[in-house]
Order: structure tokens, then sequence, then C-alpha cells
């Protein structure tokens, strides 16, 4: 009889027909795609005004975008050692498990199930719901708003429940249209001053506002946050890591390829946007989540404005389809770990995507959505905010203490696994991940002292996800127990006797 071994997580799941597993279709090109279109959504569009009224000048804001712009760099260094080294279905998730074990790689995969991922594909539903209003002239209203931006979460779930490919080349053609808009944005300035029209002011660099933010510190950490969440997603190609032809070549060019990318266009739209409106412009609350849109319409007319809200538009539609494609991948490791439902660990047969994974999220995302308005509405607290900005601070804090962890899990496995093959190294180790931790944890102290609110929040959601692990944990180790210690029993139809047969060993 063999001896117990303690609950483990499982290998891959064979690709049988009882067992399908995930299939490797999304090539370089895709997996760019896959990034870019990650990242690109909201960000640049509806957040430069807020950008201003925070910052309060030029130089400072420039400054943090090319912080931010740095901190992932030096995090992609980072995890495409991770990647390579463990090219797996559910990303980061894998790389918590491995460095430091069950708990901690549960509470990333639970705060990006129960809020960060639902919060940031609210947020981006709700940015294109109000991008249409905008171009029609007419803002919804709130119910209306949110009953459609939930209709939208759901409709791209049906296509991502239809296969990997589909998600893939709906996310492609959405990437080529979003970085398109934004390369438009960034370049339209010189182009009209090449056509002859003076559009751009070198004195607007130069502008101030009285910034939100009372201290040099503050007014950076606030404008790195807004920074951040343009940022977000630049990982996405980790989740689907396993989807993925050749990963240990196409991981590494796709996270190189895909920040430079967005580098590019982010600082090209920041100076466009600076040069052209000024700064007593983009503060004004109602301009703040219109930047983009006020400066296409005052270079090219009322057309313009509403090509530019039908970019944002198709822009929010590429980064949600992203989120449904690559972030229930993490529900499905879970699942397939056994640290959470099995049922969210399951591929379908036919389609060879995790339905259940994908339906949740969309779910929780359309119950976020809702939350927030009826908080935004009744909480005084809440007033303030917008629903979109609600949502995306919440995420920012919450996925800057996970990106923390993981470029942390390089150190801690290159101690813990020195021998298991790493095709792609960080480079100048270990000052590269030190040095985007000390960034990233004097990010986090500024936000926990300027949002103290929404950072413990987050805090308190994350910690909910202990009791809910252990209860699994327990069920797994009951599980375990019960099939070592009790032997089932059947009889022998020869001899008539009793015979004992062991229980298999448990695959957990």
């Amino acid at each position: 009889m063999s001896s117990a071994a303690p609950p483990s997580a499982p290998s891959f799941t064979s690709d049988s027909p009882a067992s399908p597993g995930l299939l490797r279709v999304l090539g370089p090109g895709m997996a760019i795609a896959v990034v870019v279109g990650n990242t690109i959504g909201s960000g640049i569009f509806a957040k430069p005004g807020i950008i201003a009224a925070e910052g309060g000048s030029f130089p400072l804001i420039i400054s943090v975008w090319l912080v931010g712009t740095v901190l992932c760099v030096l995090g992609t260094l980072c995890l495409a050692e991770l990647a390579v080294m463990l090219p797996r279905a559910g990303g980061l998730y894998v790389y918590l498990r491995e460095a430091y074990g069950g708990t901690t790689a549960f509470l990333f995969g639970w705060q990006n199930l129960l809020f960060n991922r639902p919060a940031s594909t609210g947020a981006l539903a709700v940015i294109c719901v109000g991008a249409l209003g905008h171009a029609l002239g007419k803002p919804f209203p709130v119910p209306v708003a949110v009953l459609m931006a939930s209709s939208l979460v759901l409709g791209l779930s049906a296509i991502n429940i239809a296969g990997a490919l589909w998600g893939g080349w709906a996310q492609a053609v959405t990437t080529i249209i979003k970085g398109g808009f934004v390369a438009f944005v960034a370049l339209l300035p010189l182009a009209m001053e090449a056509l002859g029209y003076s559009v751009l002011d070198a004195a607007r660099f130069s502008e101030r506002v009285t910034p939100l933010q009372p201290s040099v510190a503050a007014q950076a950490a606030a404008v790195l946050l807004a920074v951040l969440w343009a940022y977000n997603g630049w990982e996405g190609v980790a989740p689907v890591a396993e989807e993925i032809r050749n990963p240990t070549r196409n991981i590494p060019i796709a996270l190189f390829g895909g920040i430079g990318i967005l580098a590019l266009l982010y600082l090209g739209a920041t100076v466009a946007y600076h040069s052209v409106i000024p700064m007593e412009e983009m503060i004004v609350p109602e301009n703040r989540q219109h930047v983009a849109e006020l400066m296409v319409k005052r270079l090219l007319g009322p057309v313009g404005g509403t090509l530019m809200s039908v970019g944002i538009m198709l822009s929010t539609l590429g980064t949600i389809n992203s989120n449904l494609l690559l972030y229930p991948r993490v529900t499905y490791a879970m699942g397939r770990d056994g640290s959470f439902f099995p049922i969210f660990g399951e591929v379908h047969v036919r389609f060879r995507t995790p339905v259940a994974a994908i339906l949740l999220q969309a779910i929780m995302t359309v119950t976020l959505i809702t939350i927030s308005a009826v908080l935004i509405e009744f909480v005084p607290y809440f007033r303030n905010h917008s629903i979109f900005n609600l949502l995306t601070d919440s995420v920012v804090f919450a996925c800057s203490i996970f990106y923390a962890l993981a470029v942390g899990a390089v150190v801690v496995l290159r101690r813990t696994q020195p021998d298991v093959p790493r095709p792609f190294r960080t480079p100048f180790y270990p000052v590269i991940p030190i040095a985007y931790l000390l960034v990233n944890a004097w990010f986090l102290y500024h936000v926990f002292l300027g949002q103290p609110v929404e950072a413990v929040v987050g805090l308190v959601l994350i910690g909910l996800g202990l009791p809910v692990y252990w209860w699994f944990r327990s069920r797994q180790v009951a599980s375990v127990s019960v099939t070592v210690a009790e032997p089932t029993r059947t009889v022998d139809p020869i001899e008539s006797e009793p015979v004992a047969v062991a229980a298999p060993t448990s695959p957990m």
C-alpha cells in the first residue's frame, strides 16, 4: 500500500477528452497585442486631467510619467525571468505560489477575483459607455449607464468563452485600432504644425496650477497612482503563458516589445496634451476625463471630438476583452490547484476555455459596477468620486502590493530553486529587483497616507481571503486523510471473503 503524500499542486492537466487542456495558439504578434491591448485602455485618455489637477506642473508630471515607465521596465526584467521559467496558466499566481506558498498565491487570486480585475473591467466599461454618451452629445443617466456597461461585459464574455483564438483575434484587431488612436493623439499637433497651422505653444509647458496635494511627495505619489493605472496590465501576457507558442522566445519578446510601444505612445500623448490645452482647462472637473476629446476637438472641430470619443470606446472595448481573456486564467489555476472550487479549474471540452472562471469574473464585474454606483449615490464620503476613479484607485493600490511580491519572487526563487533552468535571467541582479521594491514601497506608503479609507478597504478585502483559503485547505487535508485512513472493502466473488482494496493516493 502506498503512503500518503501531503496535498500539493498537481501537474498540468493532460490533454485528454476527459481532462482537456489549454491550447498553445498565441504567436508573438498576438502576445505583443495582449500586452499592449491589455494595458492601453482608459488611462491615457481619461486620466490626464486628473494628473494635471494632482501634479500642478508639467515638469513634475512628465518626470512621474518617466518614473512610471522605468518602474514597469524594471518589473518586466524580473517577470520575464519568471514567465520563461514557469510558463504556466495563472501568471503571478504561479510565481507567488512557487516563491511563498499557497497562502500568498491564493490571496493574489482572491483579490484578483473579488475586486481587482472586476473593478478594472467595470471602470473600463463605465468609460466606454461615457464615451458613447459624449459622442452622442448626451450623457446617459446613471441607471442606464450601469445597465449598458453590464451588458457590454456580458457580451464580451461570450466571445472569450467561444475560444482563446477568438479572444486573441479580437485583441489583435482592437489593439491595432486603439494603438493607432493613441499615436494619432501624439502626432496630431505635429501634423497640424507641418500643415502650417500654429497649434503648439511651448509656454504651456511652464504653466502651473494649484495642485490638490500639499507636498511634492504627495503630488508625485498621486500622479504616479494615475500613471500606474494607465500602465496597469503591463504584465498581461503572464496569465496566458501556457497558451503561447514557443514561450521561451515569445514571452520576452511580448513583454519588452509591449512596454517599448506603450512608453512611446504614452509619453508622446502626454506631451501633445500639454502643448495644446492649457492646464487651467484640463483641471476643470467636467474636462478631467475628456482631455483627449477636448484636444482633438480644438484641432479638428466637433467631428474630431466625436471621432476621439469613438476611439476611446474602441480602446476600452479592447481592454475589457483582454481582461476577460487573461485574468480568468488565474481563477482557473486556483481551481486546478484545488485551492478553489474545482469547477473553476475545468476547461470546456468543446471551447477549450475556462468557462466557469470567465463567467465568474463577468458576474463580479457587474456586481462592482452596481455597488460603486450605489455608494456614490448614498454614501457621503464617496459623493465627490466618479465610479471610474473609485474603481481605478482601489485597483492600483492592490495590484502594486502583489507586483512587489512577484518581483521579490525572483530573489526568493534564485535562492530556493537555483537549479531550475532560466532561459532568461534578470540583468544586473539583484540591483533591478531591489530598485523596483524600494520605489514601490515609497509609492504604497504615500498612497496609504493620501487615501487611507480606500487603502484600508483594499487590505481588508485581501485579508478576507484568509479564512476562505484555510477552509479550502482544511477540506484538502481532510479528503486526503479519509482516503488513506479508510480503505474501501469489497467482496471477492470467488472466495466470498472481504478483501481490502488500497485507496489510490490523492493527486492533490
